[in-house]
């Protein structure tokens, strides 16, 4: 049985370390390609540690398989935010932000259980919007599995779509690379 649970405060900042480890293991694969290290993740994590953020953590046994978290828009990185509609509060928004799942866990409605948690606490704070970004790579890209799925119509089915013309740009390194490169990222909203 996976336990799937809300982390804040104490907690929250105590499973950094892991959900750090956790999005340098599933974030090397497609479409992130992402070739991470911990000293980045300790600095990038340190946007959940103010008093609005939230890590959903998802453990079998005492080890952590997978987490998801999300915070204030005002309180996530400026890169994101910019990529807004004008016409969007900052203080209206709440960003899901990752979501990472070991490959054996998936389909077993965790991802669905991220979600429900992270909109419950969005609520909890009064946000209006929920939305997360998704990483845009060409259909022809080299490293693109075969037969590879997006998750799409998982997004749709829990009420989200693409917000038009509303991308946001952030750097990191892809796997074998020595620098980091801009990429784009599709916003994708929906109304609480």
């Amino acid at each position: 049985m996976i336990d799937v649970r809300p982390l804040t405060g104490p907690a929250l900042e105590a499973a950094l370390p892991d959900v750090a480890a956790l999005r340098i293991k599933v974030f090397w694969d497609w479409p992130y390609l992402y070739q991470g290290d911990l000293d980045y993740e300790a600095n990038y994590l340190k946007a959940y540690l103010k008093p609005g953020a939230i890590v959903v953590a998802a453990f079998d046994g005492a080890r952590m398989v997978g987490a998801s978290t999300g915070a204030p828009m005002e309180d996530h990185a400026t890169d994101f935010a910019d990529g807004l509609p004008r016409d969007w509060r900052h203080t209206d928004v709440f960003y899901c932000a990752e979501s990472v799942l070991l490959a054996d866990y998936r389909g077993h409605g965790i991802g669905h259980r991220f979600f429900d948690l992270r909109e419950d606490h969005a609520r909890a704070l009064q946000r209006t919007k929920v939305c997360f970004c998704s990483v845009m790579r060409p259909d022809d890209h080299p490293m693109r599995p075969a037969g590879y799925r997006p998750l799409n119509a998982f997004w749709k089915k829990r009420g989200y779509e693409p917000v038009p013309g509303a991308i946001a740009q952030f750097a990191w390194k892809d796997r074998g690379m020595t620098h980091e490169t801009q990429k784009s990222l599709q916003f994708w909203a929906r109304d609480l």
